[in-house]
């Protein structure tokens, strides 16, 4: 008997949780229930059946994801329209497009987002047609959102040297915000990268656009190297371009031929501004970049403001920031930056990666141990002719952790393919890296470092390395950064004076960002560019369809 009642109990709780009716306790019958069905409306159903077209009508991975992610929120409100009201299109989803067709400034494609489809006027009484209304404009304005959240092209996707990974926003948050949001053009805005760094390259971008309205700058004709001092018929001229990028504030109806004073001035800031060598000569390289059109600078900062929709919006209170177009290494804290210095970056077939890492210790008075590529491309080729090569320079060979004569081995049985040694060179003068290196450990191997090659810091185009950055004021950099932890100047140098290897554990780790700019306006308002050196515009500009 208590066992007939134990399975009352238990036949009872099983009914109730797996949804059905308890049995009545009069008749012992279970009475089941008929699954309530929900009656569609037109449009309902038709906004079913549109989702499903566009769902199958993607055209690659990414807007299949985005389509299905807008069709599972649709499903889970039931199909209810979202900017359809009374057959026209409502107030919020006329604001949306609206904020679509503006697009452009934001460097954004308004070919993107549908517009043709999406009129203000159209009859939308017919369900069918308002289905597609509806579903077009969550597509446009899923679209737009993250692509303004976070760039229209996923940057590993186009080139394995960007190492970054953005994350947009999801479609479901963006319908379900600018659904409920009480200033839907705010909200929009809001989803733009939130920093002074884009901000600035946007509206700088404006005003070059509006400079391109009027027809752009002068060109200035090709002739001899100009020189300060000297006459030219071309200096008025000259005057009115520099005028015109805001390089010079004189007088651009002085018609002296002279090239002297203040255009000597106007030239030495357009050479700073564009990473020339600021020595006032307008030869090959500097006239080459007064008169690339304004057409060309406004196709860079557009690519560059895709590049800031890449990155995140905080580096973080105390970070390190690289710009490999740049050569110029960074360290800020608290938006400020408290040291800066010139860097040698990847030679354009050693080009350096785009990432982010944490800077974790320093060493100082560092082994080099040279990367198999190195020791089998460049070193390799030298010791078959003669063993004794770098015997002055403080390398040793290495085998299962004992160090060999270079003289003992026959180079010329080894190759790339069956190289079995590691080579390394000890610390000291002439040392590859110098005296001290900065490790952010990353699959590169790139890291901060010394060099013996001093004498590169002097060119205004510094692409010399395997792929690290060198630093020319390296020291300074250890006193900025291990100074909090009681490393005070004279403690590195006794240390780097004794030549014994040295490894500072940081206290707390440092962002370390890497990125290439070729476009960026500064804090002052001026406006930067940088040659494309590794070709990487190209490639972006390809990607974007400007090309």
């Amino acid at each position: 008997m208590k066992r007939a009642g134990l399975f009352s109990t238990f036949g009872l709780i099983a009914l109730v949780a797996a949804g059905l009716p308890a049995h009545s306790q009069t008749t012992g019958e279970v009475k089941v229930e008929e699954p309530k069905v929900v009656e569609m409306s037109p449009v309902q159903a038709a906004l079913k059946t549109a989702l499903k077209t566009q769902l199958a009508a993607a055209k690659n991975t990414a807007e299949k994801k985005r389509r299905s992610s807008i069709a599972d929120y649709y499903d889970a409100r039931n199909y209810e329209p979202l900017w359809v009201e009374n057959g026209a299109p409502s107030e919020r989803g006329a604001l949306i497009i609206d904020k679509l067709s503006h697009a452009g400034e934001h460097a954004l494609d308004v070919a993107d987002y549908s517009l043709a489809s999406l009129s203000l006027s159209i009859d939308l009484s017919n369900p069918e047609i308002a289905a597609v209304y509806d579903v077009t404009l969550s597509n446009a304005l899923v679209a737009y959102g993250q692509h303004l959240n976070a760039g229209r092209i996923n940057p590993a996707s186009i080139n394995r040297e960007n190492v970054i990974y953005p994350d947009a926003i999801s479609a479901q948050r963006i319908l379900q915000q600018a659904g409920s949001t009480g200033n839907i053009a705010a909200y929009l805005r809001l989803l733009a990268p939130r920093t002074p760094r884009y901000e600035r390259l946007r509206v700088a971008l404006l005003n070059y656009r509006d400079l391109a309205k009027t027809g752009g700058w002068e060109t200035i004709a090709d002739g001899e190297v100009l020189k300060p001092g000297m006459e030219d018929e071309r200096v008025p001229a000259l005057r009115k371009r520099l005028y015109q990028s805001g390089d010079y504030n004189g007088d651009v109806s002085n018609p002296s031929l002279l090239y002297d004073g203040d255009i000597i001035d106007a030239v030495i800031n357009f050479q700073m501004r564009h990473g020339l060598e600021q020595d006032a000569v307008i030869g090959p390289n500097t006239l080459s970049q007064i008169n690339m059109s304004v057409e060309e600078r406004i196709e860079m900062m557009e690519l560059n403001l895709e590049r800031r929709r890449w990155m995140q919006d905080d580096y973080g209170r105390y970070y390190i920031f690289a710009n490999l177009a740049d050569q110029v290494v960074k360290v800020v804290r608290d938006e400020k930056t408290i040291h800066a210095e010139l860097i040698q970056v990847g030679q354009p077939y050693h080009r350096t990666p785009v990432f982010t890492e944490q800077l974790e210790y320093v060493e100082i008075n560092p082994y080099w141990n040279v990367p198999k590529s190195i020791a089998t491309k460049e070193l390799l080729p030298e010791l078959k002719v003669n063993p004794g090569k770098y015997a002055g320079q403080n390398y040793e060979v290495l085998s299962g952790g004992q160090v060999l004569s270079p003289m003992s081995i026959a180079w010329n049985n080894y190759s790339r393919g069956n190289f079995p040694f590691r080579l390394r060179q000890r610390p000291g003068d002439g040392n590859a890296l110098g005296r001290i290196k900065f490790m952010f450990p990353n699959k590169f191997n790139v890291y901060m470092h010394d060099t013996p090659s001093k004498s590169k810091f002097e060119k205004a185009s510094r692409f010399f390395s395997h792929g690290c950055l060198r630093l020319k004021d390296p020291l300074t950099m250890a006193e900025v950064l291990l100074g909090p932890m009681g490393w005070g100047r004279s403690r590195i140098d006794g240390v780097v004076a004794s030549k014994k290897r040295t490894v500072v554990k940081l206290d707390k780790h440092i962002p370390v960002h890497i990125a290439y700019m070729t476009a960026w306006v500064n804090k002052d308002g001026s406006v930067h560019f940088r040659r494309d050196v590794y070709g990487r515009d190209k490639i972006l500009a390809n990607a974007l369809g400007k090309s």
